[in-house]
């Protein structure tokens, strides 16, 4: 069951409480509108906070540390959720009700994870300038290494063409033209910035006592935070609208293809979408793998997935470069197919039997139930997973005509070999 506990303005604690798992997850989202000037830094921070802290200065302490606590995990990224920039932590341990000494696991897991993220390794009011360095030059490695996974890149490439010059076009890594300018004072200075003005979400998953509240209340870096009315987007789905969509053909030392579409939706009908998209690219059953993929043979991979924060669906393909053309348009035939009304009921309950399915494994893990209810969190949208099973189950025919209507290209993306696209040229 979830519940959510105001602590200060803009810091929230939502509480999970499960029998169904041995362990606890404590996490920490620090959310904030993701914008040109800050990107990278913010990308920087939990690699530089993950290093130490004020009480455990090093990474081998800290590791000393988890494994004391029977073994605990932690972990920490990034990711862009809407328009959102999101720095998350994580540390799963072991339930109180399985120490073998009656220890307070869960106690030491929220002072350790509160320490992680809020009592940072500083020296002279600075970050430590080796640590800093050393992630500036992991953060170089990780930009670059971008183009090394061909479907993901292909993927994000269309993302930046269709919202270029938006903030949801940035890439979640950063630049590297910025990194030469961050050092370990200015990036102090940004960090304490940011952790004073984004929105705090910690969430705690497991068996615990209901007192947890108070606990967090009285943890000493909890307490030092100041409140705040955060600046991030509950939803945004504008990309740059054109009359025609945008062809962008990408030259690169490629053997394979990647076609990537990125279609428009005018309808806020989300679970119609979703049935929608289901039908057209989302599983084993769905059109674009039956007609693209096995029967036509012109795809490795052929899918779609609606991007629910932006209201927009991708279309991915990986192809053979010389089925180019063909591949666009046998993808445009299952586009029209859908919106001339040839699909049916099995495909209707095949396209409902794979989102219920999803939808139910949800609390079947601790870390998705929490990545869930952030989602509904920044969307602001709050409402129990049965409840969205029972609107899609209630969809129709009728409504997914009205989605297939609603639908436009707008960004047609296409990572091609350099020889064969000159010979196309």
């Amino acid at each position: 069951m979830l519940n959510n506990f105001k602590i200060k303005e803009g810091i929230t604690l939502h509480t999970i409480s499960t029998n169904k798992f041995k362990t606890n997850i404590v996490s920490v989202f620090l959310s904030k509108k993701i914008e040109r000037n800050g990107v990278t830094e913010e990308a920087l921070i939990p690699a530089v906070l993950r290093l130490g802290t004020q009480t455990i200065k090093t990474q081998k302490e800290l590791n000393k540390k988890l494994e004391e606590m029977y073994g605990a995990n932690f972990n920490c990224g990034i990711e862009k959720r809407g328009d959102n920039h999101v720095l998350k932590f994580y540390i799963e341990a072991i339930n109180d009700d399985y120490c073998l000494n009656n220890e307070s696991i869960l106690q030491e897991t929220i002072n350790l994870l509160m320490d992680i993220v809020f009592n940072p390794l500083t020296e002279n009011n600075t970050f430590n300038k080796n640590y800093v360095e050393g992630e500036k030059k992991n953060l170089k490695r990780i930009i670059e290494s971008r183009i090394d996974n061909k479907r993901s890149y292909a993927y994000t490439r269309c993302v930046e063409e269709m919202y270029k010059d938006q903030d949801y076009g940035l890439y979640e890594y950063g630049y590297i033209e910025d990194l030469d300018n961050i050092n370990e004072k200015n990036l102090y200075e940004y960090y304490k910035r940011f952790l004073n003005e984004c929105k705090i979400d910690i969430f705690i998953s497991g068996n615990f006592e209901n007192s947890i509240e108070d606990v967090i209340k009285n943890n000493e870096q909890i307490k030092e935070l100041k409140a705040r009315t955060p600046e991030y987007i509950k939803n945004s789905n504008n990309s740059t609208s054109k009359d025609n969509a945008n062809e962008v053909v990408e030259k690169m030392d490629v053997a394979q293809g990647n076609i990537v579409i990125g279609m428009d939706i005018a309808s806020e009908n989300k679970e119609a979408i979703n049935v929608y998209n289901a039908i057209l690219g989302g599983g084993a059953n769905s059109k674009l793998f039956q007609n693209v993929r096995e029967k036509a043979s012109l795809a490795y991979t052929a899918g779609s997935r609606y991007l629910r924060t932006k209201n927009a669906i991708f279309i991915r393909c990986g192809i053979e470069i010389s089925n180019y053309e063909k591949a666009i348009g046998l993808i445009k035939e299952q586009l029209d197919d859908i919106k001339n009304g040839n699909f049916n009921e099995e495909d209707i309950g095949n396209a409902k039997e794979l989102l219920i399915a999803s939808l139910n494994s949800i609390e079947d893990e601790q870390a998705s139930e929490i990545s869930y209810a952030m989602s509904q969190e920044l969307s602001g949208e709050e409402e129990k997973i049965e409840d969205t099973i029972q609107k899609i189950k209630n969809v129709n025919k009728e409504a997914i005509l009205e989605i297939a209507k609603a639908i436009k290209i707008n960004t047609v993306y296409f990572l091609t070999g350099k020889e064969e696209c000159d010979e196309r040229d």
